[in-house]
């Protein structure tokens, strides 16, 4: 099994090409189930989610092609895949594909509206949370859908086809948006979802929607509309660029010290992390083709911070966040809000010699003078980053197991660092 070895101690400079957003690409991959025309999706990133998610389509009969390389381009340009879904063969997504990946479980929205039936396993996915999917469900319910669970599957049947809706969830999530999103396209009537997720990649899906031949509007709100239509037809669209991976790799340089240009990087979606950042005393400045990130040889500021929906400071930056803050001058306090068992991180932040104390839902880092290189181990994908982070600066070596957490949500993490003079590298076992 793969491990990562970093040594710490060496600055960075130079720039990194931000990947197109891994939470915005797997919803649009599966928006193709929606139409029996192609999808052609531009900046697709490569991780291991793209790769079992193309498997899962592929079983349910979705063709799929990938362009080749252009003149000038490099590995770090996204792909080009077109998805064609001209006819769905089998309606069943079974247990061994979905319980890898939780976002595998909102094919059941697009399987349902368009083949009017849908037997989908529950999902699986990394272990930070129960995370239920009673919000997917009740919103398919008031699209007029008949559900069951019966030995781990969900059998949803919609004979006369779904029926559009007033919808109010009582919490907000992103899954279940995505999911009952994309049913209502093709429901009799309109849709209006309350209390919707307003995260960017939602919107970056509902504007491919729309290209599609969908009506949805109030993209970017709360409560979004959906006027039902009989079909959707192909279209091309670009992903988003990555807000995750544009505040990981900001952190990496905030630990590391020196100056990266973050291209492709939209400051727009990363409003949040902008004040946390200068807080710590660290420099990010908005320039015509991304972000400038820049930290001098000054300690780290301790930050208090909570995570919140969006637009508020990302669950999926709270790990990188709390690896960053071990080197800070003073303590600094992470709560986290959005999922109760994300802190599986601390333990292996200690073993680098990480000051951290936890109370509930809240995090203590107390920062300190020297991290010390050791063996540690990937819990899930967020967290496996913010022990590379925490690498970056502590003295000796550190060794990352389980990288196929990384895999799943960070393309060629090691060679961006290390093409900005990380001392980092794979080591295949």
């Amino acid at each position: 099994m793969d491990k990562i070895r970093i040594r710490g101690g060496n600055r960075l400079n130079g720039e990194i090409q931000i990947s197109g957003a891994k939470n915005a690409a797997l919803p649009l991959m599966i928006a193709s189930l929606l139409s029996d025309e192609t999808l052609t999706l531009r900046n697709m990133p490569r991780l291991a989610d793209v790769k079992l998610l193309q498997r899962i389509l592929g079983n349910h009969g979705v063709d799929m092609a990938v362009d080749g390389k252009r003149p000038g381009q490099s590995d770090v340009h996204g792909e080009t895949i077109h998805f064609s879904a001209r006819q769905i063969v089998d309606t069943t997504a079974p247990y061994d594909l979905v319980s890898k990946m939780r976002a595998s479980f909102w094919v059941l929205g697009p399987l349902l509206a368009r083949c009017r039936t849908a037997r989908v396993s529950l999902p699986g996915g990394c272990a930070i949370g129960t995370r239920p999917v009673d919000y997917h469900l009740m919103g398919l319910e008031a699209l007029g859908a008949k559900i069951e669970i019966e030995q781990g599957y969900v059998l949803a049947d919609a004979p006369d086809g779904l029926k559009g809706a007033h919808i109010v969830f009582p919490g907000v999530s992103v899954g279940a948006t995505h999911n009952v999103l994309m049913a209502a396209t093709l429901a009799k009537g309109e849709t209006i979802m309350e209390n919707a997720a307003r995260e960017p990649e939602v919107g970056d899906v509902a504007e491919c929607l729309n290209k599609m031949g969908a009506k949805i509007s109030g993209i970017g709100s709360s409560t979004l509309r959906i006027e039902g239509v009989e079909r959707l037809h192909g279209a091309t669209h670009m992903v988003l660029p990555d807000r995750i991976e544009t505040g990981t790799y900001a952190m990496a340089v905030a630990m590391a010290g020196g100056e990266v240009t973050l291209k492709g990087a939209r400051a727009d979606l990363v409003e949040a992390l902008f004040p946390v950042m200068e807080t710590a005393g660290v420099k990010m400045e908005r320039i015509n083709d991304g972000i400038k990130v820049s930290r001098n040889g000054a300690r780290l500021h301790p930050v208090d911070v909570e995570t919140q929906a969006y637009p508020g400071f990302p669950t999926d930056m709270q790990a990188q966040l709390m690896g960053l803050m071990t080197m800070a001058d003073g303590t600094s306090k992470i709560r986290e809000t959005i999922f109760e068992n994300r802190f599986m991180h601390v333990q292996e932040l200690a073993r680098l010699g990480a000051e951290i104390t936890l109370e509930g839902d809240t995090a203590q880092v107390h920062g300190a003078e020297t991290l010390t290189g050791a063996e540690v181990m990937a819990t899930d994908l967020r967290a496996s980053v913010s022990l590379v982070i925490a690498g970056l600066a502590a003295q000796g070596d550190t060794f990352v197991n389980r990288v196929y957490h990384l895999d799943r949500g960070f393309e060629q993490l090691e060679k961006k660092l290390a093409a900005c003079g990380a001392d980092i590298e794979r080591i295949s076992a």
